[in-house]
């Protein structure tokens, strides 16, 4: 975790993402690569920016050049606050839409992990527009730690992580392992049982110790069988019951007509808990 990416719209929920990456930056050694995305305003043409001279583009380069001007001064401002003191922090500013730069931007940089802001979503912005936050969770390749309030102190302890213990799951796996090994953190391991998948304590128990049996966790593991109406509604209980400092969980970055019909839970999960939620590519 030593390349942190954070993209910024300025806002509050965004600012809470940078206070956690800086901590977790200063913890590790690391650095924070801040990213502004751009949305040119629909009458500029981004292909105008430096050519001038070109019949037709010069009337937007001016305000482009306003609006990358005022977007240094915010940086500026960011990069006095005191929690980013003596950490090495890259700012960027890009030209695109926001959840195509930023998937973009952490492919050029190599970046290990990707801390963003969110407030949710519900009701039919949830279900038709959704959010950047949504569509980098679904398609990053790195872990995607999602922040959706003030966190003062970030040092997760109780670090829920919630799976079928498939095969599939194994790799992934060893990023949540390192993330829990970071902050020394104990891992709950969860399996929720539901209505339509269901499988006996004895048989869920077992599934868990063997996946689990050579993970090397610094803070340690313990396994849970939960059962519950649905996978989502499982989980968000069993955090509450024990107090989670973070809830992690695998996404298959499903897209399209799949997408729609199947859903995503790690995506619901981004959008309604109130806790961090940090996820990983299968």
């Amino acid at each position: 975790m030593k390349r942190i990416l954070v993209p910024t719209d300025f806002s509050d929920h965004a600012e809470y993402a940078l206070k956690v990456a800086a901590q977790i930056a200063r913890k590790n050694n690391g650095e924070i690569y801040l990213l502004h995305m751009l949305e040119l305003p629909n009458h500029i043409s981004d292909d105008g920016i430096g050519e001038s001279n070109a019949v037709g583009r010069s009337a937007g380069v001016p305000e482009v050049m306003f609006f990358m001007e005022k977007t240094r001064e915010r940086f500026q401002d960011l990069l006095n606050e005191p929690y980013l003191e003596g950490i090495t922090v890259i700012e960027a500013i890009q030209f695109d839409k926001a959840f195509d730069g930023i998937i973009a931007h952490s492919k050029k940089h190599d970046i290990d992990l990707v801390i963003m802001g969110s407030h949710g979503a519900s009701g039919f912005r949830e279900m038709f527009i959704g959010s950047n936050t949504e569509k980098v969770v679904r398609t990053s390749d790195i872990p995607v730690l999602v922040i959706k309030k003030e966190e003062g102190e970030f040092a997760p302890q109780n670090f829920v992580f919630a799976s079928d213990f498939s095969d599939e799951i194994k790799k992934p796996f060893k990023d949540a392992v390192s993330f829990a090994n970071l902050f020394n953190a104990n891992l709950h391991l969860v399996f929720v049982n539901t209505p339509n998948d269901f499988k006996s304590t004895h048989a869920a128990e077992k599934l868990i110790h063997d996946f689990a049996a050579n993970a090397n966790l610094t803070g340690g593991y313990s396994t849970h069988i939960y059962n519950d109406i649905n996978v989502e509604k499982g989980i968000l209980h069993f955090a509450n019951s024990v107090n989670a400092d973070l809830i992690g969980m695998c996404t298959h970055g499903r897209k399209g007509l799949a997408h729609f019909f199947n859903g995503s839970i790690s995506e619901d999960l981004v959008n309604h808990a109130v806790r961090p939620v940090v996820t990983f590519k299968i």
